[in-house]
């Protein structure tokens, strides 16, 4: 079976270029997918994964505020980037030396709009993360200078993964107000318009290389399933997802076309996952339909303290009602990076004059 290839709209950077800079600096932005730990450092958050079972699988064998057995895909990519994962931003918030070489401001429970995951009281939403950034710019600009400062951030890159929660976490939710406020069609065009501005903003202060990763199926994960009467993909989730994740290839498109310099990547990632949860044996899998967590949804489908686990935690897709296994979570990084590393320019259409 031939495994699909992540698509990527206006590939005008791949990761070998990334991999051959002086000093490889990365700052990742997103959710719990990402989070290595930002919400254990937000007192009243709800959104926080440091109990027993998560990083049974990471080195040492401790919860360390991932959202998984192990790795995130972000700590994978950095290993094969050859530089350590970036520490959560809330660690070190006034260590310059550490801003320097890059951190990770991701927050589960995150979204594009700030009323997402509303409930968990405490999150860094993305328009959080950019300010957390500007801090970050502030501090290393009254260490350098200006005009090295700008250099820094010009050539480093930046990870962004964004959007789960506005769908999970929001819109699919019958007690939050969006889903009842808007239309779908009126719900993305807001999403788009608020990420457009975020985008702009993150250039604005000097981020030129941006990978934004596409949505994965979120019809097809646990906390979807459970709510089909046979425990199959939600499709009109799905359908909604390939939506929001076209409109953000245009998105990326114009943004490349309107700023100088700019070089920013879409990363599809939905073929892959959707392959990886319908054929999960290809990859080395015996169960992508549930999580090797025996967990429940109502709530909020984490992992807790009394959850039964799986056997083998390695034959599962998903760790729990929302999040993929460290095993997942490498074969997902391992094509991202390979995808990204073989992409030339000429990979994917440029855009028209």
């Amino acid at each position: 079976m031939s495994i699909p290839r992540l698509v990527f709209v206006t590939c005008i950077f791949s990761l070998g270029e990334i991999a051959l800079a002086a000093k490889l600096v990365t700052y990742i932005f997103g959710d719990s997918l990402t989070d290595v730990g930002n919400n254990n450092f937000l007192q009243y958050s709800l959104a926080k994964s440091n109990f027993p079972w998560y990083g049974i699988d990471y080195s040492g064998g401790q919860a360390t505020g991932r959202f998984t057995n192990g790795r995130t895909i972000g700590d994978i990519i950095s290993s094969k980037l050859g530089i350590p994962s970036p520490p959560a931003y809330l660690s070190v918030p006034q260590n310059v030396d550490a801003l320097l070489k890059g951190v990770n401001y991701a927050s589960g429970g995150a979204g594009i709009l700030n009323d997402t995951g509303l409930y968990f009281l405490q999150r860094l939403t993305f328009d959080d993360q950019i300010k957390s950034f500007k801090k970050t710019k502030v501090a290393i600009t009254a260490k350098l200078g200006e005009d090295a400062a700008n250099k820094h951030f010009n050539e480093a890159t930046y990870f962004i993964g964004i959007g789960s929660n506005d769908y999970v976490n929001n819109f699919l939710q019958p007690f939050m107000a969006d889903g009842q406020q808007y239309t779908h069609d009126e719900f993305i065009e807001l999403l788009i318009s608020t990420l457009d501005q975020q985008l702009k903003r993150l250039y604005q202060l000097g981020a030129q290389k941006m990978v934004f990763h596409g949505l994965g199926p979120l019809g097809c994960i646990p906390s979807q399933r459970v709510k089909s009467k046979r425990g199959q993909c939600l499709k009109q989730v799905n359908e909604w997802i390939q939506q929001f994740n076209s409109k953000v290839q245009k998105l990326i498109i114009k943004l490349n076309r309107g700023l100088p310099n700019a070089k920013l990547v879409f990363a599809d990632t939905y073929p892959l996952v959707l392959d990886l949860i319908d054929n999960p044996s290809t990859y080395g899998f015996k169960v992508s339909n549930t999580s090797c967590c025996n967990v429940d949804t109502s709530i909020g489908g984490l992992c807790l303290p009394n959850s039964k686990l799986c056997k083998n935690r390695n034959e599962y897709v998903f760790w729990d009602a929302f999040h993929p296994s460290d095993a997942a979570n490498a074969i997902l990084a391992e094509k991202f990076f390979s995808s990204l590393f073989s992409s030339a320019p000429s990979a994917a259409p440029s855009p028209s004059p």
